[in-house]
């Protein structure tokens, strides 16, 4: 007891500093279990697709006119959804964890399949205005280097498009610094689909109890294939940036006093069951 009391610092600096130091160690053991928990979910999804594709070549071989081949094949694709999406949720909770730290590596999943766009899709070309003066010297001696362009899937009901962004690239005759306009935002970062479409997947999966294979199949035949894999990644986004919105209302819901519960679906589910 009085070892204890000994190793405790008197000075409020040190006491300060020694606090620090563990609530520094808190977080990097809360990164490194959420980077580990990212990895995992990632293998989970992997395999799930693995087997999602085995399944598929089999039936293509053996079973085309089987009903429980087929019924398989829309199970696995039902559970590949789901931990597509986990694992993206797992992916920007790991980089949370990990933007607090100073000592762990960011974790990135590695997508198998990677997104381009039909070239039949027409396109809006949204020219960003680009800077009149150098933004480190203030000069107006500024030329055209070049420009990126910012490709993002967006969709009108029933017709979609591929808006172009385009940031144009100056250089400063007088310094050489290059300046250029800020990139255009995304609802969910690092990702190319725009919020209307995003609002359209969410809504017919969560509203509509359409799951994605069902949209993507729809989707395929309005000419716009978008990978399945693809779409769980966003729904995990989208789930993950309206988490705090989340808790918020089921804080609200969970206050009252008398809360009311429809179990029909749950009754439907026992049905199915016994049948």
């Amino acid at each position: 007891m009085d070892a204890d009391r000994d190793a405790v610092p008197d000075d409020v600096a040190a006491l300060k500093k020694a606090l620090a130091v563990e609530r520094a160690k808190g977080l990097e053991i809360a990164a490194e279990l959420a980077v580990a928990r990212a990895k995992a979910s990632e293998d989970e999804a992997l395999i799930a697709q693995q087997k999602l594709q085995i399944a598929k070549l089999k039936h293509q071989i053996y079973g085309q006119r089987s009903e429980r081949s087929s019924r398989l094949i829309e199970q696995l694709a039902l559970a590949l959804e789901e931990l597509e999406a986990d694992a993206t949720e797992d992916e920007l909770a790991a980089e949370q964890a990990v933007a607090k730290t100073t000592t762990l590596r960011g974790f990135t999943r590695k997508r198998a399949e990677r997104q381009t766009f039909p070239e039949h899709l027409p396109r809006e070309r949204v020219v960003i205005d680009g800077p009149k003066a150098c933004e480190c010297c203030g000069g107006n001696r500024l030329r055209k280097l070049g420009e990126d362009v910012t490709r993002t899937l967006e969709v009108v009901p029933r017709q979609w498009k591929v808006i172009e962004t385009v940031r144009e690239k100056f250089s400063c005759r007088d310094c050489e610094k290059i300046s250029q306009a800020a990139a255009p935002f995304h609802a969910v970062a690092r990702g190319w689909a725009g919020p209307s479409l995003l609002a359209m997947i969410m809504f017919e999966k969560f509203g509509q109890h359409q799951p994605l294979n069902r949209q993507a199949e729809r989707y395929a035949l309005e000419g716009v294939p978008i990978a399945l894999s693809t779409m769980a990644d966003a729904v995990g986004s989208v789930s993950a940036s309206l988490d705090p919105l989340l808790r918020l209302i089921e804080a609200h819901v969970m206050a009252a006093e008398r809360l009311h519960a429809d179990d029909s679906v749950l009754q439907k589910h026992t049905e199915r069951m016994i049948e």
